[in-house]
């Protein structure tokens, strides 16, 4: 074998082995690609901190650490695509600022996110909307956004109370001591209670209330009307639930001389007994047994 082809067989060879050496370096560049790569998605989609490398947001994230939803990590609400995580580097890159790019995973599309916790389940304590007839009422049925409502201001999601006057204009409150009340005051969001204005939020502020008795079962707004009348008068006994009344014993002839419910029936204890009858029916006549009058 002479020179000549001894020299082409060693490049031969060589060949070989540096087609064997590209084969395996292309392999350990896909590898490390793949893990950097899961490393790099990881990072950018599961990892707050990486949020902190564009945004001078330290207030925010320690208010985002410190509130209820601390388990969810920011990209589940603040969500980038691929295609806009790429548009965002490429104008960092070439520009030096990424303003320039328009964005929604700012103040756009985490309220998007919201229904995706709070549909079906109760994720940290949180409400269930279609279990709470205020939002199922707002929502489901009216389609109003949950930031129409709510606040946004870093993170402070708590109900705006200023904001149910934008469409309940003519909902205004009515009674002393009540006129700057908000109507969260007395309207409740809860999966606890089927009616907004559940009565055990009346007897907080009003404890004096009976528990018991006639009509202790009735809503206090069934009679008092916050938006309206908040003094029930005698029309609206007769009116609402007692269209009988004037039928029934002497309360026919009574309202006749010019009295009316109210007059005898005192509101919230409401019956008449044998020592309210003492004084109350002596100031017309004299003392008769109230449980004649129904005869």
């Amino acid at each position: 074998m002479n020179l000549y082809s001894r020299f082409v067989e060693l490049i031969g060879r060589a060949l070989e082995y540096l087609k064997g050496m590209a084969l395996v370096l292309i392999i350990v560049i896909a590898v490390l690609g793949v893990v950097v790569g899961l490393k790099y998605y990881r990072h950018t989609q599961e990892d707050p901190q990486f949020c902190m490398s564009c945004h001078l947001m330290k207030e925010a994230f320690t208010q985002w650490y410190d509130g209820r939803h601390k388990s969810v990590i920011c990209q589940k609400c603040h969500q980038l695509s691929i295609l806009e995580q790429n548009q965002l580097l490429a104008t960092f890159v070439i520009s030096g600022n990424s303003k320039k790019f328009s964005q929604t995973h700012g103040r756009e599309k985490p309220w998007i996110s919201c229904k995706q916790c709070h549909m079906n389940e109760s994720i940290q304590g949180s409400l269930t909307l279609n279990k709470s007839y205020g939002h199922a009422k707002h929502v489901f049925i009216q389609r109003i956004d949950c930031k129409t409502c709510h606040k946004d201001a870093l993170h402070n999601f708590h109900p705006n109370g200023n904001a149910c006057q934008e469409c309940h204009q003519d909902k205004g409150v009515h009674g002393l001591g009540m006129e700057a009340f908000s109507c969260l005051k007395c309207h409740f969001f809860s999966e606890k209670t089927p009616s907004m204005v559940p009565k055990d939020r009346c007897i907080k502020c009003h404890p004096a209330i009976p528990q018991a008795g006639p009509m202790a079962e009735l809503l206090c707004h069934q009679c008092h009307k916050p938006h309206g009348e908040i003094k029930p008068t005698p029309d609206t006994c007769l009116s609402e639930c007692h269209r009988n009344e004037t039928s029934v014993g002497q309360h026919g002839f009574h309202m006749k001389k010019g009295l009316n419910c109210i007059d005898c029936h005192k509101a919230h204890s409401w019956i008449v007994g044998k020592a309210a009858a003492k004084t109350l029916c002596s100031q017309c006549h004299s003392y008769k047994s109230p449980e004649q009058f129904v005869y």
